[in-house]
């Protein structure tokens, strides 16, 4: 499992997403400006771990292959579609000699279909989901989005859920994933938030904050 984490959640309107932004090679750290988020299109984005060449390559092709789509027919693919789109040609070079080690959430918001995210693993499996996420964080992170999660959330309570996941991290894992880019998409696009880390916000009083308002 990845040392890198990428956590999801979905909301009544929108998707969220959150990576990590450390670059390790073994227990080398490199740096902490790396973002694991990738733009699609305005409406659509994908975060991936794994290899560091093959997530850089893979993601780079899928981008190119569905810009190449909404040139040729004018439009773009829908989420649920262009995730598809992204199993397949995973599952794809699974069976060929160059086989890419990555595992991602994909995330869009369409007029018609609303949000979507996308569980995608490493071996081509995908599956629409409300809330998922990979890498050892992720670990930490299943309780929380099962205790806090609903259906009709909105996007303060969702960055908040994932201030709590990324608390957890920070607090249980061995590893130092001190800084996690938030990025957000709805019906007004695809847009950057608040990065989370310990100089942005009191964890404690996070926690007891909105335990005590969704327990209302």
């Amino acid at each position: 499992m990845a040392m890198e984490t990428i956590l999801g959640i979905k909301g009544s309107d929108f998707v969220m997403l959150a990576c990590d932004t450390m670059q390790a090679k073994s227990v080398i750290f490199m740096k902490d400006d790396q973002s694991k988020i990738h733009r699609l299109s305005d409406f659509s984005m994908l975060a991936a771990i794994g290899d560091g060449g093959d997530t850089l390559q893979f993601t780079d092709y899928i981008a190119k292959h569905l810009q190449l789509y909404k040139i040729t027919h004018g439009y773009h693919l829908s989420p649920r579609a262009a995730a598809h789109f992204t199993r397949k040609n995973l599952a794809d070079y699974i069976r060929t000699n160059t086989r890419y080690q990555v595992s991602m959430l994909m995330a869009g918001y369409d007029e018609v279909e609303g949000p979507d995210l996308h569980y995608i693993d490493s071996l081509g499996a995908a599956q629409s989901i409300e809330h998922a996420g990979h890498g050892l964080g992720s670990l930490f992170c299943g309780s929380i989005f099962q205790r806090y999660w609903r259906q009709n959330l909105k996007q303060t309570e969702a960055y908040n859920i994932l201030k709590m996941c990324v608390t957890e991290v920070q607090k249980r894992l061995v590893i130092n994933l001190r800084n996690f880019d938030v990025f957000v998409v709805d019906k007004n696009g695809l847009r950057q938030l608040q990065s989370i880390n310990p100089a942005s916000y009191d964890a404690e009083a996070l926690i007891i904050s909105l335990s005590s308002a969704l327990d209302t």
